[in-house]
């Protein structure tokens, strides 16, 4: 059954961004850039071009919007600027393919395990016949891509029809004859799908391919299609295949990457609003929305590092599919600091270090002023636990993303700019109930925190792989266990969890890490922090969140840096950070602070900053 489809964004939010509310254009760009984002993926299918086509797609959008007559069209207007962008970006490419060489020409074509239809099996871990429909999606002919991307968004519930018609510039009785033949050219790529994978395989089929490169294409299609039509070996393949409706319907969206920055690409857009409302902030941008020559939310060169590392580095996958169940409360675990030393990547400490206390969570001095300007970011969150004004401090903190360490959050409001990911703890929060709470949250799951660690999860790697499939079959993108330390040591915990993975065929999306410093200056402590990253992704070549980092010197009791070191630190750790593509996401240890206690906090109530929370709230 169908998804009822979507009414779109509100028509006040509309209206106000028309008029050049910054707050509600940002609020617009955020809830569009999923919808703009899976249409250019399907219809390019995970080229390289697909950042720099929805980055001038929603230029497009925020240009045009001061024209726009009627807001409650917007969807169906943003739709038809997708598709005209997609189209422009055809004819374009058409135009320059004959004055490339051969070699050129090798260079632009997307590796297939990287593309559009590989990552939604990856992440959305499809059953078998499911797996077949989108593998079929990569033999279809560029016009039939375009009409693709639409329809498997209308089944979805994400577009109506006559949106779907409107983009083309279609009657919805031409768009219904333009959808069945594209569906008629899907069931006999699912048949070529079923041929190419058979075992055995026929073999005059075998001889059919003998010159094929390994690439699907129309041509190919029609080639293989010809050979099943008339060989009694092949006959009857397409036996048993469940219609398309019924195996998209109900598909989530792939989630966008983490390098795209709404507030950025705002940024590169002149201010158009009328005289007396707020228009868009920002420097004046050129067409192609660049900033100082710089690409505002991806382009062809952040593809090359982001996407593929931070979306489909090479990755563990598994064969678990998506279940369906209630979501119901989940415990809450005791919440402290992490100790992780400071290690060199380097190097390998002498022994382990002897687990610490950790301190309740609490910041350093605090001062009630507060920066001018509040920075957001998707990269940038924080660990959050209750304390009074905690959704205000939450809001005003400019995080993009928290966590709890818990698949819930209660007693927390989720800032509109924001959203929550949840945890799955240790062994005891494996639970029915916990994996339905984490299913109803977003694209993301956390792995365990921290089972090297005595004082926290405590878990044996035999003990994490053998409960590692409840998490996976969550459908969530997944993320490692937290180590605390040693996350690049080969033979140590996450090592060892990595190569059982692996071993086993179990899903590890990203790798979450943990991290503490004992050197207070801060150049010697970003460093020391780059450095660790770098050689944990060295190891496993998998995107990195850093679920908890701070300054905080374990080695001897618990000792803070002064609040000054503490607030440059937090500057110049997360330029760093936003300039490793590999870094997909980061969190600060964390939101909550005592003011009568040093620590590593942003904020002592809903409105009082510390001065790291100043410096916190400043960093983009």
């Amino acid at each position: 059954m169908r998804k009822k489809p979507r009414s779109g964004p509100d028509a006040g939010v509309v209206t106000a961004a028309c008029a050049g509310d910054r707050q509600a254009l940002d609020h617009l760009l955020t809830q569009c850039l999923p919808l703009v984002y899976n249409i250019v993926g399907r219809a390019l299918n995970g080229h390289a071009d697909v950042d720099d086509v929805v980055q001038e797609t929603l230029l497009r959008m925020v240009r045009g919007l001061p024209k726009l007559r009627d807001p409650s069209a917007f969807r169906s207007w943003l739709v038809a600027i997708t598709i005209r962008q997609v189209r422009d970006r055809e004819r374009s490419r058409a135009t320059d393919r004959d004055r490339r060489t051969h070699l050129e020409d090798a260079e632009t074509i997307t590796d297939p395990a990287l593309d559009f239809a590989g990552l939604t099996i990856l992440r959305l871990g499809l059953t078998e016949q499911r797996r077949e429909v989108v593998e079929a999606t990569r033999w279809l002919d560029p016009d039939d891509q375009e009409l693709l991307s639409l329809w498997w968004l209308e089944e979805t519930g994400e577009l109506e029809r006559a949106e779907l018609a409107g983009a083309l510039g279609l009657s919805d009785r031409h768009a219904s004859v333009r959808v069945q033949r594209m569906k008629k050219q899907m069931e006999v790529s699912r048949v070529v799908v079923r041929a190419l994978v058979a075992a055995p395989r026929c073999m005059e089929l075998d001889e059919t391919a003998s010159t094929w490169d390994g690439t699907p294409s129309a041509l190919w299609r029609k080639r293989f299609a010809r050979h099943i039509r008339g060989c009694g070996v092949c006959q009857g393949l397409d036996e048993g295949l469940l219609p398309m409706d019924r195996l998209l319907s109900g598909l989530p969206l792939v989630a966008v990457p983490a390098h795209f920055d709404v507030s950025r690409l705002l940024d590169a857009v002149p201010t158009t609003a009328p005289s007396g409302h707020g228009g868009a902030r920002g420097r004046h941008g050129n067409r192609s929305g660049r900033i100082g020559g710089k690409q505002v939310v991806g382009g062809s060169a952040a593809v090359a590092v982001a996407v593929v590392a931070a979306l489909v580095a090479p990755r563990l996958t598994g064969g678990s599919s998506p279940t369906t169940a209630v979501a119901s409360p989940s415990p809450t675990p005791v919440v402290s600091v992490t100790p992780s030393p400071t290690l060199s990547p380097s190097a390998t400490p002498d022994k382990s270090p002897s687990p610490k206390a950790k301190p309740s969570p609490s910041p350093s001095k605090h001062t009630p002023a507060a920066p001018a300007h509040i920075a957001s970011g998707a990269k940038k969150g924080v660990g959050v636990w209750t304390f009074g004004g905690v959704s205000q401090a939450l809001a005003a903190s400019g995080a993009g993303w928290y966590y709890t360490w818990s698949t819930q959050h209660s007693g927390i409001t989720t800032p509109s700019s924001g959203s929550f990911v949840p945890m799955i703890w240790g062994a005891k929060s494996v639970t029915d109930a916990s994996l339905a709470q984490a299913r109803s949250y977003g694209p993301y799951l956390l792995g365990f925190n921290e089972p090297d660690m005595a004082q926290q999860s405590n878990m044996t790697v035999e003990q994490a792989l053998q409960l590692w499939p409840k998490l996976m079959a969550a459908g969530k993108i997944l993320g490692s266990p937290a180590v605390a330390y040693g996350g690049d040591t080969a033979g140590g915990w996450l090592d060892r969890f990595m190569s059982g993975a692996e071993t086993k065929g179990y899903r590890v999306d990203f790798i979450t890490l943990h991290w503490y410093g004992g050197d207070f200056r801060t150049p010697q402590a970003v460093q020391q922090l780059t450095s660790y990253l770098a050689a944990v992704y060295a190891r496993y070549h998998k995107p990195i969140w850093l679920t908890e980092y701070a300054l905080i010197d374990f080695s001897q009791g618990t000792r803070f840096p002064s609040a000054q070191q503490q607030a440059d630190f937090v500057t110049a750790s997360t330029k760093a950070l936003d300039g490793l593509a590999y870094v997909q996401r980061y969190a600060w240890f964390g939101l909550g602070a005592d003011p009568s206690k040093p620590s590593s906090g942003l904020f002592t109530n809903g409105t009082t900053t510390t001065a790291a929370g100043r410096a916190f709230q400043s960093a983009d």
